[in-house]
């Protein structure tokens, strides 16, 4: 029974990552209706600002997540304003768009090995200790501070998209850019808005990845097909869709090992993902429309 529960708790924690990445994917994709592969690279490379800013640079830890939020939300916006919206003004296809961040990914994945080397990183920022029991399961202090921060970024971003106007405008726009446009909301600062918060959030993301994990170039790659895998399983098209089904990714993942080997975990990603793309394309909670709420 603990090693069950104590799967669950991983599952939880996994997930909040997962759910990280899925949100801005999610936020980015049903307000401009393509897929931003290349949001990846966001959360590698704010993690890389983290080695370089705190373990190289000795910049004061809670300063370098806030610069490395802004500096990744700006990096967000600049892939969109001068990458995809120059494509779009063009009139290019999504099948080019996709393309597009499939190259961004794989280009910033090499400026990083060229920057830092392929070697693994590691913050170490706080020790990873021998943790905390309690009734059978054990966590450590760095796995609290993950499940906390990421459930405080939900809550925010819950009440930024319902209780202000920036957050209306962006739902108006995912439910119908056409209709959004007639009474006077510019998609285009929408998208701006999108890119700017949806990074934003795969630099959150990547603090926690470089405390938890190894920092490795090539690492974006599989964090995003994570963070797709959930918002596909939860709805790609419904922000709370795309969380929800990111944590199902992390406890499938973690349930799964307990009776199969744990180089399976992306085995059991992958089949999740193929099952929900034939059977539930529109996944457990999300809408054709792409609404972010009722």
């Amino acid at each position: 029974m603990s090693l069950l529960a104590q799967s669950i708790v991983n599952g939880f924690i996994t997930g909040s990552i997962y759910a990280l990445v899925a949100a801005g994917y999610s936020l980015i994709y049903s307000t401009n209706n393509f897929m931003h592969f290349a949001h990846g690279i966001s959360v590698v490379a704010a993690g890389y600002m983290v080695y370089w800013l705190f373990s190289l640079g000795g910049t004061p830890f809670y300063l370098t997540c806030i610069v490395t939020v802004i500096l990744s939300a700006l990096f967000g916006l600049a892939m969109y304003r001068l990458i995809y919206l120059p494509l779009q003004k063009r009139g290019s296809s999504n099948v080019i768009l996709l393309i597009a961040s499939i190259g961004i990914l794989t280009l910033f994945q090499n400026v990083i090995q060229i920057a830092f080397g392929s070697g693994v990183k590691l913050i170490g920022y706080i020790e990873v200790s021998k943790g905390i029991s309690f009734a059978g399961i054990t966590m450590t202090l760095l796995q609290i501070v993950i499940l906390i921060i990421s459930f405080i970024i939900f809550i925010m971003l819950y009440q930024f998209m319902q209780r202000t106007k920036l957050g209306r405008n962006m739902r108006a726009v995912s439910n119908n850019r056409e209709l959004a446009s007639i009474v006077g909301i510019d998609h285009v600062r929408v998208s701006d808005l999108s890119f700017l918060i949806g990074s934003a959030l795969a630099g959150a993301a990547g603090i926690l990845v470089a405390l938890e994990q190894n920092l490795s170039p090539f690492m974006g790659t599989n964090l995003m097909i994570k963070g797709f895998t959930g918002a596909v399983i939860g709805g790609i098209n419904y922000v709370p869709g795309s969380i929800v089904g990111s944590f199902l990714l992390g406890l499938a993942e973690n349930l799964g090992i307990l009776v199969l080997p744990s180089g399976y975990k992306d085995a059991i990603a992958f089949s999740m993902l193929f099952l929900f793309l034939l059977f539930k394309p529109n996944g457990i909670l999300g809408r054709k429309e792409g609404r972010f709420d009722k």
